[in-house]
């Protein structure tokens, strides 16, 4: 269980502690969510961190938060995650897509909404086109598990297929990659 007094390695002046406990939390996040439930609040007010590493920490422990979401609060923080995805700044916004790819899984009653942000990606400004393209890569990714659901989709379809002419290799490929996965 974690405590108010592990948390308190998150402020640590030293590095090794406070990285070293986030990467912890992310992988009890990953394994037994409910153990990190009861400090949701803390969580929340996290991903407006000024230290990026505790924000994007944040983020990723809502998108694992989901799954024991029984109280819908992560319903409430949705546009906070929308606002990190669509803030044009690589990293945040990849860590978005992961928790948005999450929340996706384990909240049905989301779903439309998700992919409706995670697709318009595509119209965001980033420090660059290949920045941009990497966010793409990234949102083929978190969609490639819901065939079902995206395959009757055509914002979706279009999203893909104008990926796979995308000027990044690895953007192109996933794109590729998951009409194949769909025509199937």
């Amino acid at each position: 269980m974690i405590t108010k007094t592990d948390l308190d390695k998150l402020n640590s002046q030293n590095s090794k502690i406070k990285y070293g406990f986030a990467k912890e939390l992310l992988k009890i996040g990953s394994e037994k969510p409910e153990q990190l439930y009861e400090h949701f609040d803390y969580w929340a007010e996290l991903m407006t961190s000024d230290n990026n590493i505790l924000k994007w920490t944040a983020i990723d422990i809502m998108g694992y938060l989901s799954a024991v979401d029984t109280e819908n609060r992560v319903d409430v923080l949705m546009q906070d995650l929308i606002k990190h995805l669509h803030g044009g700044v690589l990293i945040t916004c990849n860590h978005s897509i992961f928790a948005l790819g999450l929340i996706y899984q384990n909240k049905p009653n989301l779903k439309e909404k998700i992919l409706k942000e995670l697709i318009a990606i595509s119209q965001d400004k980033f420090e660059t086109d290949e920045c941009k393209n990497i966010a793409i890569g990234k949102v083929l990714e978190a969609i490639k598990p819901f065939v079902a659901d995206i395959k009757n989709s055509k914002p979706v379809m279009t999203f893909i297929e104008n990926a796979t002419k995308s000027e990044r290799n690895s953007t192109r490929k996933r794109a590729e990659q998951l009409l194949k996965k769909i025509e199937k």
